[in-house]
């Protein structure tokens, strides 16, 4: 009993220890989420009330109702809807549209891209994982059955996504705007300098890790809170009461279109709030709660309630509504305009960063056009810069700078989106309370109308203000839904055609024998989308040039609607047909998260995967079969050493000779080959058996020989290259979205796998596919 009890007290101290480190990385986390997450809604007031037109406020009790509607709006929406609702729906640590459709896409089945049977055996984890479908019900089973539902689920998700990337188009114009209003400034040359380069992009990326931003954020929030706090007292203390909501009631009952427009402008109070979701990967969910309502929260509500009060008693003064002409004449002055400056650029980074999470999560869906994606941060996942979509980005704020020059307008434009994308997460927020909380549909219901009445009625006052600026919303959701729709559309009907025109593995087994099909040295990695059967484009391939390699790897990349997955679980290894065939079937599963690595990582990990998978395929044959679709997944340490030791060695790589020097020279007519005779200096990673064995059977070692062997011989890459065609007679629909797909695929980033292979040893089959 002794030692049991000093034993206990001696862990005593070490959980406390625990206990301590863990608050204090939570009050870290805290800090750091100000200008990660908060640094667009910390700036908001310095534009919500200056987009209220002033002919709008014409008397003292016009300033409490606006006030008491900020206060209230706030309070429900912020405080009550995201911090204590939506912030539970995280998906595996992660927030934002996506994370709520992931959500409803692995339990729910409300996912549209088609996969087959077989696939689907292929593309979950195991039983009882998360991507185990819940018990049908009554909810579930309707939208299983009714395909418009999920298309309606799909069309939310996207929808949500454009308006984030219209909030990072028109949030620098407007904060720039707003806070550039106590200064003569070039207003393009601030808008230029938000949207930086890269290397500035990436070094913003390291100073929000050292907590740069925060600083300035927080620097930002004592200003307003001081500010807040001195106008309350110095010029009307009558506005706390203005937090009743008689106030609001007055303002319904003397309702008119002028004051109900006024309210478009009042739902700024909330602009970045969708961040503190969409940014919870970055953070944990007790360190944003924490933040928002201990600073964020009661800060911003001081300094609204100050602003109010200044102009309350300062109706007839010139731009009485701007923030910085609350605050006292002088150097107090000057300073919290330059602070309001370095405010603002922190606050539109953040939104910018949000659009570049967006279009990357996007990307993985298939669901955007591929461009270029750079991981700024090796510590902070998710953490992306993406320099096509900067430039886009630049080039529409500095439009709608340039046209509107009005900062009621943009203001208009900001607060439609603003509105639309929490209306947005409250749809997609009440399928998850019914359908992955399975709480009752009733519950679902009073969410989905409660929350759903307010923000209708403020989308409502928005749509009142689309002759004034917010039809520019309108152009860029067009734009940006048409690219979006057009892009999955025709990787959907890509995918659908290569389901009905693969051939089965007998194919390549067992008739292709009578076409005097040919094995040549080395290896063939073949990529394609499908994971069960033989690809269209290869068998096309084949039937013209009848030979492959004698190691044959069909690879696929498969995106899984989690937000990441783990390297232990990523690869799937299988075989297709029998073992003397040596043809292997690897899946690289990545989440919406991920970052994919390029193609030099990805030979080595496949090679060494299919060696462990030989390895343990031997000594499991009863669970594990040579049947097409039966899979395993590889990435956890064998108890006997690794099947291949990989040895470093830089070599000039120059693809498969033997298949080059073969078939360089011949074409066919509906494909294409390309190839070119250039070396790539690449770093090869050779591989060797394991020197001491004894448990290797001779059969394993064999195998495994001939694979290190096949490698040592040279190594192809073969890719479809699929080209649209639309068919005679094809609705005006059809052929816009075919078109729109045929325009971004010729003039996007080529496929991943295909940027970082040597063109020596790159074979590229071009077929049409008529659609």
């Amino acid at each position: 009993m002794q030692n049991q009890c000093s034993d206990h007290t001696c862990a005593l101290p070490n959980s406390l220890a625990q206990r301590r480190m863990s608050w204090k990385r939570i009050l870290l986390f805290s800090f750091q989420s100000l200008g990660v997450i908060y640094g667009q809604i910390s700036t908001a007031p310095l534009y919500v009330f200056g987009t209220i037109c002033e002919q709008d406020i014409k008397s003292e009790e016009a300033v409490y109702e606006l006030f008491s509607f900020i206060f209230w709006t706030m309070t429900i929406i912020s405080l009550l809807k995201y911090s204590y609702i939506v912030l539970m729906a995280d998906d595996d640590g992660e927030g934002g549209t996506f994370a709520l459709y992931s959500l409803l896409c692995r339990h729910a089945k409300v996912g549209l891209l088609p996969i087959d049977r077989s696939s689907i055996e292929a593309m979950n984890y195991e039983a009882g994982s998360p991507f185990e479908v819940k018990v049908e019900s009554r909810a579930r089973r309707a939208i299983a059955k009714h395909k418009s539902s999920q298309y309606l689920v799909l069309f939310l998700a996207l929808f949500g996504s454009c308006m984030t990337i219209g909030v990072g188009v028109l949030t620098p114009a407007l904060s720039v705007f707003s806070a550039s209003s106590g200064v003569q400034r070039s207003l393009s040359d601030m808008t230029h300098k938000i949207f930086s380069s890269q290397s500035t992009q990436q070094s913003v990326s390291r100073a929000l890790e050292r907590c740069k931003y925060p600083s300035i954020c927080t620097s930002s929030l004592c200003m307003c809170y001081i500010v807040g706090i001195y106008n309350i007292f110095y010029w009307n203390k009558r506005i706390i009461l203005a937090i009743s909501p008689v106030y609001m009631y007055r303002f319904v009952q003397n309702i008119g279109v002028k004051s109900w427009r006024s309210l478009g402008s009042i739902i700024l109070c909330l602009a970045g709030l969708e961040a503190m979701f969409a940014d919870l990967g970055h953070f944990s969910k007790k360190s944003i709660k924490i933040a928002f309502v201990c600073l964020i929260y009661p800060v911003l509500i001081a300094c609204y309630a100050g602003q109010a009060s200044y102009m309350s008693k300062n109706l007839h003064a010139i731009n009485f509504n701007h923030l910085s002409e609350s605050v006292p004449a002088g150097a107090i002055r000057h300073s919290f305009v330059a602070l309001s400056l370095l405010a603002s650029v922190v606050g539109s980074q953040a939104t910018i960063t949000a659009s570049f999470s967006v279009i990357n999560q996007c990307l993985s869906l298939n669901c955007f056009p591929r461009v270029k994606v750079i991981h700024t941060s090796d510590k902070i996942r998710g953490q992306v810069y993406i320099p096509d979509v900067n430039w886009l980005l630049m080039i529409l704020s500095l439009t709608v700078t340039i046209v509107f020059r009005n900062i009621v307008k943009i203001g208009n434009a900001a607060g439609l989106a603003v509105i639309s994308g929490m209306l947005v997460t409250t749809c997609l927020m009440s399928l998850v309370i019914a359908l992955y909380w399975e709480k009752s549909l009733l519950l679902s219901a009073c969410f989905l109308i409660f929350f759903g009445f307010i923000e209708i009625t403020y989308l409502s006052a928005c749509m009142l203000n689309f002759h004034r600026g917010a039809w520019y919303l309108v152009f860029l959701l067009a734009l940006s839904l048409t690219v979006m729709l057009a892009w999955h559309y025709g990787t959907k009907k890509k995918y659908e055609f290569d389901l009905e025109n693969k051939v089965t593995t007998e194919w390549l087994t067992e008739l292709s024998l009578g076409l005097g099909v040919c094995r040549v040295p080395g290896i063939g990695f073949i990529y394609t989308d499908i994971v069960t059967g033989i690809p269209s484009f290869f068998s096309h391939f084949i039937a013209n040039l009848p030979a492959f390699h004698q190691v044959l790897i069909f690879v696929s990349f498969k995106s899984l609607p989690v937000p990441y997955v783990p390297p232990s679980r990523r690869y799937l290894i299988g075989r297709v047909g029998p073992k003397d065939y040596k043809i292997y079937r690897c899946i690289v599963r990545h989440g919406y998260r991920d970052h994919i690595k390029d193609t030099d990582d990805f030979e080595e990990e496949i090679i060494r995967s299919i060696g462990e998978f030989i390895a343990i395929e031997d000594n499991d044959l009863e669970s594990l079969n040579s049947q097409e679709g039966r899979m395993i997944v590889i990435g956890k340490p064998l108890s006997d050493g690794n099947a291949l030791v990989p040895l470093n060695d830089t070599n000039s790589y120059k693809g498969s000779a033997n298949f080059e020097n073969n078939y360089s020279q011949t074409s066919t007519s509906g494909s294409s080959l390309e190839s070119s005779c250039a070396p790539v200096n690449r770093k090869k990673v050779r591989f060797m058996l394991p020197p001491n064995s004894p448990k290797m059977q001779v059969s394993v070692r064999k195998e495994l020989q001939e694979l290190i062997d096949a490698r040592e011989s040279g190594t192809a890459y073969v890719l479809g290259q699929s080209h649209l065609a639309l068919r005679q007679g094809s609705n005006f629909l059809k052929r816009f979205l075919i078109k729109t797909y045929i325009f971004c695929d010729k003039n996007c980033r080529e496929t991943p796998v295909a940027l970082n292979i040597p063109h020596a040893a790159l074979v590229e089959v071009g077929m049409v596919y008529t659609i």
